[in-house]
């Protein structure tokens, strides 16, 4: 499933031609504060190759989000990830600042929900929200995530939403 649409985006499995966006997207730090801070283009690179092994190992991953004129929006997708040593399978997005506050993040959620739990028959799927981070909260219940526990992840006092099959 290299690409998806929802009603105002399309999503394009993860390249090394989207490089340059994402080190944009990832030097914010406004829209950086959330992921573990800004990150340096070096880093960035390195982010971009594992994503693309992930969807080469999985055959999913990380999509870029272009809006209906073609801007880059961001990046969301869904990845494994260990968590207290177990593998589960996160939903993930971010999305440039002047994207905030206008519904793109719900509509990147319900998609990436019934693709992984629908499309892909993963039996449950994943969100990691740091604990201040109010929109992404909201973002998941609106998609009917259920708050599982609150627990520290890399220093950082996160909560994890689940959502089942």
């Amino acid at each position: 499933m290299n690409h998806f649409r929802t009603d105002r985006l399309t999503a394009e499995r993860l390249n090394e031609s989207h490089l340059a966006d994402l080190v944009a997207l990832h030097l914010d730090p406004e829209v950086s504060r959330y992921l573990g801070g800004v990150r340096l283009a070096e880093t960035t690179k390195a982010y971009l190759a594992t994503n693309m092994a992930h969807w080469d190992r999985h055959g999913f991953g990380l999509w870029t989000l272009q809006t209906k004129d073609g801007a880059f929006a961001g990046r969301a997708g869904l990845r494994h990830i260990l968590v207290d040593d177990i593998d589960e399978i996160e939903i993930l997005y971010a999305f440039k600042r002047e994207f905030w506050g206008r519904g793109f993040a719900s509509e990147t959620a319900t998609a990436l929900t019934d693709i992984g739990l629908s499309h892909l028959k993963l039996p449950s799927l994943i969100g990691i929200i740091n604990v201040g981070n109010a929109a992404s909260r909201r973002v998941l219940e609106r998609s009917n995530y259920l708050l599982e526990r609150s627990t520290n992840r890399k220093g950082e006092d996160v909560v994890i939403y689940r959502k089942r099959r």
